[in-house]
């Protein structure tokens, strides 16, 4: 499967079946965002796998009780420290979380599984639940698992509406 093909193949989901993540197919996951690229390559990115279900079952509070949190049998948590304003405006550690997670996701479609970027949840609850330093911004959570059922992306803009050259 080309990178190009794991973007067609991605979809969101809420519904997980009951099976779990083997390890080989979680760690080339975990690998996949352990090679991302970071800013001036500082590697301050932390990826926590969680696979215990009472922490699961736990996060399902902090992330607004969205259910399928707990029912995934893998919910992917990155976070940094030590963040900075790069000279863009954007934060670097956010920058390279969401390419670290970008990375599994893309890793994850490859092993057969799906998942669901979250942004609502309670970044504070995360910390606490999963001991995460104050130092440490959360900035991603993403559970993962094999999908309950069959699906599909949502529908897509023309990509003529998104993508321009050289000058908007």
């Amino acid at each position: 499967m080309t990178v190009l093909e794991a973007a067609e193949r991605r979809w969101s989901v809420r519904e997980y079946a009951n099976r779990p993540v083997e390890d080989e197919k979680l760690e080339r996951i975990l690998r996949a965002g352990w090679l991302a690229p970071t800013a001036s390559n500082e590697q301050r990115t932390k990826i926590i796998a969680v696979t215990d279900p009472e922490l699961r079952q736990r996060l399902v509070d902090a992330c607004e009780d969205q259910e399928f949190v707990g029912q995934a049998p893998v919910v992917l948590v990155t976070c940094a420290d030590q963040d900075r304003t790069m000279i863009c405006g954007q934060s670097a550690r956010t920058m390279d979380c969401a390419i670290a997670m970008s990375f599994m996701r893309l890793q994850a479609i490859e092993e057969g599984l799906q998942g669901c970027w979250l942004g609502w949840f309670h970044s504070e609850q995360v910390r606490e639940i999963l001991n995460i330093p104050p130092e440490y911004v959360v900035v991603a959570v993403t559970p993962i698992g094999y999908p309950a059922y069959p699906g599909e992306r949502s529908e897509k803009k023309p990509m003529e509406d998104v993508v321009v050259y050289n000058r908007m």
